[in-house]
């Protein structure tokens, strides 16, 4: 006849994190949902220069907040999209909007 014994410890662990960790959590979190990017309809509001696309989406941020936008490489130009939409209806409603501020602009689908 074989007895095994377990004994456990119940103590309370306390875990230091860099603050850093959630910021990198939260880019993950949304990097993941918009997996389906290409799906999905975006608005171009600039193609050109590295310096004058971080310029153009740290303007619209501050202009539209609520509204995610990126910047994409397609050589030669950097281009901004922004917003995430699942119709062109809701596309062209902002589109409508920013395109007094951003005269340039046009509605586009990734492809894959």
């Amino acid at each position: 006849m074989t007895t095994h014994f377990a004994t456990a410890q119940a103590e309370a662990i306390n875990v230091k994190q860099d603050s850093r960790f959630e910021q990198i959590l939260n880019e993950k979190r949304k990097v993941s949902t918009n997996s389906t990017i290409n799906d999905r309809y975006k608005i171009q509001i600039f193609s050109g220069e590295s310096d004058k696309a971080k310029t153009n989406l740290a303007t619209f941020r501050q202009e539209y907040p609520g509204i995610d936008g990126t910047i994409v490489f397609f050589t030669p130009n950097y281009k901004v999209w922004v917003g995430n939409f699942k119709t062109r209806i809701e596309a062209e409603q902002l589109l409508l909007e920013i395109k007094k501020r951003y005269p340039m602009v046009h509605l586009i689908k990734p492809s894959r």
